[in-house]
């Protein structure tokens, strides 16, 4: 999916995603868009492994940029379900890259499928079903 860069940039400045230091990933395919994010002592939890609330906050993201990038004009998408499993850690140190695909573009629905990876070693550390609502902006 292509992002204006900068535009993305704007919004996200000072929120959760920079907090995170989550960045987006364009891909060609218009269905899909990718991000990646380090892990280290900002996102971890208590043994030293990536917080699975950061997990879904990745994947979440990946999933909203992707819905408000496709909006039609006058129409903007907001998170209203997400059900998560965690399969296995990301350590310290390393990256994890979340690949996410539309799989329902409706009218007033968008659902997300979003697998997180780790770039250590391939393994899948969670995958997540994302449900956006679409509604009329007001203006």
């Amino acid at each position: 999916m292509r992002l204006i860069a900068n535009h993305i940039r704007e919004r996200i400045e000072d929120t959760l995603i920079t907090t995170l230091k989550i960045e987006f990933i364009e891909t060609d395919d218009e269905t899909t868009l990718e991000a990646i994010m380090p892990v280290g002592m900002h996102n971890s939890q208590t043994r030293n492994v990536l917080h699975g609330g950061a997990t879904i906050v990745l994947a979440e993201s990946v999933a909203g940029v992707g819905s408000n990038a496709i909006c039609a004009e006058g129409e903007s998408s907001f998170g209203i379900q997400v059900s998560a499993n965690h399969i296995s850690s990301a350590k310290m140190g390393d990256t994890v890259r979340a690949k996410g695909k539309i799989v329902h573009k409706g009218r007033s629905t968008h659902v997300w499928k979003v697998d997180v990876f780790s770039e250590a070693d391939g393994r899948l550390i969670s995958t997540l079903l994302i449900t956006n609502a679409v509604l009329k902006k007001k203006f």
